[in-house]
């Protein structure tokens, strides 16, 4: 299925507004709520829409510092590949895991309540997962810009 420029509009707003009734959102994107109610459901079975969550303000729940920690394996046969990934999934601080193309060949996001709480999933995780040869942690001093809406 392609997308045309009502699926568009309806992924845009609901991207920024996920919690939107569909009459509310049938009436941005100019549909008949029942035509929007079909078109929202066709993009979920689709897996265009692939989930509905809450984003939670880090501060207010105590992880306030962000860390890209990046990663260098001491070799790149799959079953290191695969063991690493598998034990990183693993570990509840880490919110994303790349494998990179460059330098490192895998760069995480990790949230913590400080520069201390990194010290401790550092020691008690990072450094224990399997094949890594070489770390490299940058600390966020802020974030300018952030959101999860996906250009449509």
């Amino acid at each position: 299925m392609s997308l045309d420029q009502t699926d568009r509009r309806i992924l845009k707003v609901l991207q920024r507004r996920g919690r939107i009734s569909n009459a509310e959102l049938s009436e941005q994107v100019n549909l008949s709520p029942s035509a929007c109610h079909r078109r929202v459901q066709r993009l979920e079975a689709d897996g265009y829409i692939r989930d509905y969550v809450a984003l939670l303000d880090p501060r207010k729940i105590g992880v306030s510092t962000t860390v890209f920690v990046e990663i260098t394996l001491q070799a790149q046969a799959d079953e290191v590949l695969e063991a690493f990934e598998k034990a990183v999934a693993r570990i509840p601080d880490v919110l994303e895991c790349h494998l990179m193309a460059g330098t490192a060949d895998y760069i995480l996001k990790v949230v913590a309540e400080s520069t201390e709480d990194f010290a401790r999933i550092h020691r008690q995780h990072l450094t224990r997962l399997p094949g890594v040869a070489q770390m490299q942690s940058s600390f966020a001093l802020r974030t300018v810009f952030k959101t999860t809406a996906l250009p449509v």
